[in-house]
């Protein structure tokens, strides 16, 4: 039975999945309730490589499939329309071959932290996937800035060689007292100086941020020392992911005890505003890449595009109060990408019937109605 975890990064979602560990060796953080009750633990290099040929037999039978139906080996669409109503073939023969249609090559290690195992083991286990499945063209994964700290810099370029392309990392802030309040287990010092390694080894970096996670109180110096942190790694790509607090995450009995009070969604604009404003002297690649986002639009690749980033945040926020209710509706209920979206006459008719009907049957309820439906994407 190959096992998978329970998530990977947006931009892997064309990726093969490959479980290195179970869980996160952290779990502390106050805003994530993904591995929260989990224990973790390691998987055996035996058990990884054992998983490994499994999938290498099942890419062949898959590609075996192709040729009995006429495509040469070729993952066509008739080919995966014949594995995945089939029953005879599992959910990893579905994925794996939805691997193969998109033909990116690209490998997700999971769970949380799989720059915890022994760098010596790590490279063994990627030069030993790379020799079993040599259609893989780059492999990705999850690391905590403490753990990617205490690796010596030809641990990471023996990773580098051996396969490992880029290294996904949740900074979340740069600044000291929110990453203490939230229990992150990392400081801006680990951030900046595990980012630099993993520059410094060649590996594609990506660094997430958390706007509104300073709350009320921090947001400023959280946006701030966040930039600041960034401004000194440089990293590839930065990932905006805007903070949303489901029920199971500790963070929530915080919110409702007074001990920390969020931003509303133009507060967190108005932070990530400030944040781009102060990213200067790098040339990463600002991504928006989720839809916990409300503003997607806020993309591109510094320097050339902060203005213009800048604007999208500015037009945001310069919009009337009944203007950015209807586009946040619109934007969580799933109609609009871009604020241009306004525009669409028929789609905004629809989406002012609907607040109208909220008005009449709770009034006065609709920023709640609101953050209701914007909080199920978590």
């Amino acid at each position: 039975m190959i096992e998978q975890g329970p998530i990977r990064p947006p931009s892997e979602s064309k990726s093969l999945l490959l479980r290195l560990t179970r869980n996160c060796p952290w779990n502390r953080c106050l805003f994530c309730p993904v591995y929260k009750g989990n224990t973790f633990s390691r998987r055996s290099k035996e058990e990884i490589k054992a998983e490994i040929d499994q999938l290498s037999e099942i890419v062949n039978d898959i590609k075996n499939i192709s040729r009995k139906l006429g495509f040469a080996g070729k993952i066509t669409r008739t080919v995966i329309s014949h594995i995945y109503p089939n029953k005879d073939y599992s959910t990893i023969y579905r994925h794996v071959s939805h691997w193969l249609y998109f033909g990116e090559g690209s490998v997700f290690l999971q769970d949380a932290n799989s720059l915890i195992m022994a760098p010596e083991d790590l490279a063994e286990i990627l030069n030993y996937l790379r020799q079993k499945i040599p259609e893989i063209c780059r492999i990705t994964s999850y690391a905590r800035s403490r753990t990617l700290a205490r690796r010596k810099p030809d641990q990471l370029v023996m990773l580098r060689e051996a396969g490992l392309n880029r290294i996904h990392i949740g900074m979340e802030s740069g600044y000291d007292p929110v990453l203490s309040f939230m229990e992150k287990g990392s400081t801006a010092e680990e951030h900046i100086k595990a980012g630099c390694l993993v520059r410094e080894a060649g590996i594609s970096l990506s660094e997430y941020v958390m706007p509104g996670l300073g709350g009320k109180r921090w947001w400023r110096e959280h946006a701030l020392a966040t930039a600041d942190a960034l401004n000194q790694i440089n990293p590839d790509f930065i990932r905006i992911r805007s903070l949303r607090v489901p029920k199971t995450a500790p963070l929530s009995e915080k919110i409702e005890n007074g001990e920390i009070e969020l931003l509303d969604d133009d507060g967190v604009v108005r932070e990530i505003r400030l944040f781009i404003e102060n990213l200067d002297g790098i040339t990463s690649a600002v991504a928006s890449d989720h839809i916990m986002n409300l503003l997607e639009e806020i993309s591109g690749t510094l320097p050339d595009d902060k203005e213009k980033m800048l604007s999208v945040a500015d037009r945001y926020l310069d919009l009337p109060e009944e203007e950015r209710t209807i586009y946040k509706v619109g934007r969580w209920g799933g109609a609009y990408r871009s604020l241009d979206d306004l525009r669409d006459l028929e789609l905004r008719g629809k989406i002012e019937q609907v607040i109208r009907q909220w008005n009449l049957e709770t009034p006065g309820q609709v920023h709640e109605i609101i953050k209701e439906i914007a909080d199920q994407y978590i």
